[in-house]
């Protein structure tokens, strides 16, 4: 429910920004207007940008490797995404790699991790290849975590002193200068030095444990939306806020556009605005008319970091170019519920509910309490809906990379199944003389509750597998 009220707000917000603009547009800024700089400064100065020569070019190689081995393996994957209860393909294919049994969920889509190389942890991929990409993949991560740590340091350093008139650029890439210089940072990025009572914030807010890869060719296209506030042109990903977040986290973004085709070098460069044949992002100030946006180009190996509250405070969008474009876009993804530690100790949790006899081997309940049905019962829900379905109705398409979800799935498909059993005791108990009518009438209202959204849902899901999705919005 608290999904359905927070997309209606952003579709009123939306349909009043655009009633207010009426037929006009807003301003936007790109490098080559004279107040791009002091705008970035004043109204976007948690957004650090970076250069591709500031990348060790052999970081540059492998990450652009993995990007093409990915691509040739077929391991990128439209998502099917769900908004106001319509199905959607993205134009945008996507992969997700990170920490094992760790998942990120967005736009109502659970995807799992491709597991990258994890001590402790048994992966067998399904090609050496691959195995190469997802450990390029976790090498891209570490660097860009030291990275984003040394950002926020020195935008903790700068914000305490009177800040000088230079961009967020330069003036962030002078302070990881000067540490440089003091020795505090060392040339191949193995230690930064962050005083010990901001080590655990920084550290819990810049520890990438996922990255979304994406894969767009614009004009294999049909259709791309027009961005609708500033006239930015063609979009790979509306305006939006990253989803499932830790709060305040860093989100860090290396983009690789496969830049030197045809139709990019013949394009006339005489225009106002920003080049179409050129991928950016575009900013803006989240739902707001008096600030002007900002569209700042993306070029092959260039990254950026989106610092602090800034997923909040503003939103993003993707602007296509004319070539193709892969991008990693690491997040510290919220995995309070998304892990299958977590998932396991909720079934954990339900399962000591129920019991064996010793002698007949006859399963029952331990306990008809309201709040421990309900409890196992939303358990029971949660297994089905937010793990099986989610990984069932994507198919087969981890199985390119690895079989590593396979075991855990079976796993919890085994204590879905208890869990099945489960409801069918609690109607055989809640049948016999041992309850008073009173508690009788408790514990079946609030498992009919919990019964009819798992009616409601398994009708939802079975309506999307039967189902053609339309044209994304997106």
């Amino acid at each position: 429910m608290k999904r359905r009220a927070g997309e209606r707000e952003k579709e009123l917000k939306k349909k009043k920004l655009l009633e207010e603009l009426g037929e006009s547009r807003l301003p936007y800024m790109t490098p080559a207007d004279a107040d791009f700089h002091q705008l970035w400064k004043t109204k976007y100065s948690k957004l650090v940008f970076r250069k591709s020569d500031t990348v060790p070019e052999e970081l540059h190689q492998m990450v652009q490797e993995s990007f093409l081995t990915l691509r040739k393996h077929d391991c990128f994957f439209q998502d099917l995404v769900r908004i106001k209860g319509k199905d959607f393909f993205t134009p945008v294919s996507r992969i997700l790699i990170g920490n094992p049994g760790c998942t990120y969920k967005y736009l109502n889509t659970r995807l799992f991790t491709v597991p990258w190389p994890t001590e402790g942890y048994e992966i067998k991929y399904c090609s050496p290849q691959i195995h190469d990409a997802c450990k390029a993949l976790i090498k891209l991560n570490d660097y860009l975590h030291i990275e984003a740590v040394k950002a926020l340091q020195g935008q903790n350093l700068l914000e305490s002193k009177e800040t000088e008139d230079t961009p967020v650029t330069d003036r962030e890439q002078n302070f990881a200068t000067s540490l440089r210089e003091k020795g505090s940072v060392s040339q191949d990025q193995s230690s930064f030095c962050v005083p010990e009572d901001d080590f655990t914030s920084l550290n819990s807010r810049t520890s990438y444990n996922v990255t979304l890869l994406n894969y767009m060719d614009p004009l294999q296209m049909l259709y791309l939306k027009q961005e609708p506030y500033f006239g930015m042109g063609n979009m790979a990903v509306s305006w939006h806020h990253d989803e499932n977040l830790v709060e305040r986290s860093t989100v860090a973004v290396y983009s690789y556009s496969c830049e030197g085709s045809p139709v990019e070098e013949t394009y006339d460069q005489k225009l106002q605005g920003r080049d179409p044949a050129v991928w950016h992002v575009g900013l803006k100030v989240a739902w707001d008319i008096e600030t002007p946006g900002l569209a700042i180009p993306l070029h092959q190996g260039d990254f950026y970091l989106m610092l602090d509250d800034l997923n909040m405070t503003h939103q993003h969008c993707v602007l296509a170019g004319f070539s193709p474009r892969f991008s990693s876009t690491h997040r510290v993804a919220d995995c309070s519920r998304g892990t299958l530690e977590y998932i396991f100790g909720q079934c954990e949790l339900a399962l000591q509910n129920l019991q064996t006899d010793s002698n007949s081997g006859a399963l029952s309940l331990k306990s008809l309490e309201t709040a421990v049905v309900k409890q196992v019962e939303e358990i029971h829900n949660e297994v089905e809906f937010e793990w099986l379905r989610q990984f069932w109705f994507q198919g087969k398409r981890y199985l390119k990379c690895t079989d590593w979800w396979l075991k855990p799935m079976a796993k919890l498909e085994e204590y879905w199944r208890k869990m099945e059993t489960m409801s069918s005791l609690v109607l055989h108990e809640v049948r016999k003389k041992e309850q008073t009518e009173e508690q009788r009438n408790e514990t079946i209202s609030c498992f009919l509750l919990v019964l009819t959204e798992r009616q409601r849902l398994r009708k939802e899901w079975t309506a999307r597998q039967m189902g053609s999705p339309s044209e994304s919005p997106h």
